[in-house]
């Protein structure tokens, strides 16, 4: 067994102390929505022209320090399988480094995308961001709200968007884990549990991470229509996209208590580290890419790099330009993954948690799963 001698414990014995107050804690709180209440927006509107736009344009906005890779990778994918005009945009210019792992070079950013449509987007998409206070993202998002956009948050995207303003009397809803936050910074959001997404008016948000599937399929259908949403799901193996969910169950309690604690302090301070080196190749598919990536650097005992024959930047199947962490011939990647499953998007998310099961256990992938907010992977 490896530890560093430089390691200090007590950050474990403070991570399993929290997992023990975490169950002790009542499930409902202050401020939160438990049940789907019938009054709950879950519909979303479908898309009226406002701009003199023909189609329905998307912007998906990104800050550089660090935005979160799946909340971004999955709306993109989805939008753009669907045929929907939709742009990524960098707050500034330079390389965007995805959290937990993995960074890019856009073409395009929140100042070029005003000076080309300065009447705005139809629809702002925010996933969750490192930096959920800085000035150009905050600015952009609300003056896009202001010339009618509907602004829809990803998972803790909704505390980006809380920050521009645009959550006061609303009903929305987040990742899990970040409840207590919101419901101290945001006092007058109607936070909702138990939801995959909330569409109140022009603000929509979505629960943790894997829901971005579900909303992304739901703005399809707000956009194109009920029969191109269908088809689109059908295409990508997803049965159901409805707002349908149990919050509860990924929260800390007896029964996930040891996953829980094997990510937060056994596997980092008991189990030697690894880098885990991602193929990147051309035309890949970018939620194949993101979940991978992000699952692989979620396990508390390994972290994704990208790997490429150059250190040239490589193309995704819809044109996100990927930057190598590494080369293929560096030594410093501990161990390779093959090349990405050709499987259907819907079924990523269980082939990737399949093969962290494979090579770090059940326990380990169970907690990935719950940090991706996931039903589908059985306790």
């Amino acid at each position: 067994m490896h530890l560093p001698p430089s390691r200090s414990f007590a950050p474990l014995f403070v991570a399993l102390a929290a997992l023990v107050a975490a169950i002790a804690v009542p499930r409902t709180a202050s401020g939160i929505t438990p049940p789907l209440a019938a009054a709950v927006p879950t519909k979303m509107p479908a898309w009226v022209s406002t701009h003199g736009h023909v189609r329905a344009l998307v912007a998906i906005a990104a800050e550089n320090s660090g935005t979160e890779l799946t909340d971004f990778a999955i709306p993109y994918a989805v939008l753009k399988r669907a045929g929907i005009d939709t742009v990524a945009l960098a707050a500034h210019e330079g390389p965007l480094r995805f959290r937990p792992a993995l960074r890019a070079q856009l073409d395009a950013t929140m100042a070029g995308f005003d000076a080309q449509h300065p009447e705005g987007a139809d629809y702002v998409i925010v996933p969750a961001m490192v930096k959920r206070d800085d000035a150009t993202v905050l600015a952009w998002i609300a003056a896009q709200s202001r010339k009618g956009a509907t602004v829809v948050s990803i998972c803790d995207g909704a505390l980006v968007v809380g920050n521009a303003g645009l959550l006061k009397g609303r009903w929305a809803t987040a990742h899990w884990a970040s409840e207590s936050q919101r419901v101290q910074d945001f006092p007058t959001t109607h936070w909702v549990r138990n939801t995959r997404y909330v569409a109140d008016g022009n603000v929509m948000s979505s629960a943790g991470i894997s829901a971005a599937m579900p909303i992304s399929i739901a703005l399809v259908e707000a956009i194109a229509g009920s029969d191109r949403a269908a088809a689109v799901a059908r295409g990508m193996g997803v049965a159901d996209w409805s707002a349908r969910h149990d919050s509860e169950v990924f929260r800390p309690h007896y029964g996930n208590l040891a996953a829980f604690a094997t990510k937060l302090a056994f596997n980092p301070y008991l189990r030697r580290s690894q880098t885990v080196g991602v193929p990147l190749t051309p035309g890949m598919d970018e939620i194949a890419l993101a979940v991978t990536a992000d699952a692989y650097s979620r396990t508390g005992r390994s972290q994704a790099l990208s790997v490429a024959p150059s250190s040239a930047p490589v193309t995704s199947r819809y044109g996100l330009r990927f930057l190598p962490d590494v080369t293929a011939a560096s030594s410093s990647v501990d161990v390779r993954l093959p090349p990405l499953a050709a499987v259907a998007p819907g079924q990523v998310f269980d082939t990737v948690l399949a093969g962290v099961e494979a090579r770090y256990g059940h326990r380990t992938a169970y907690a990935v799963a719950l940090d991706f907010e996931y039903p589908g992977f059985a306790p």
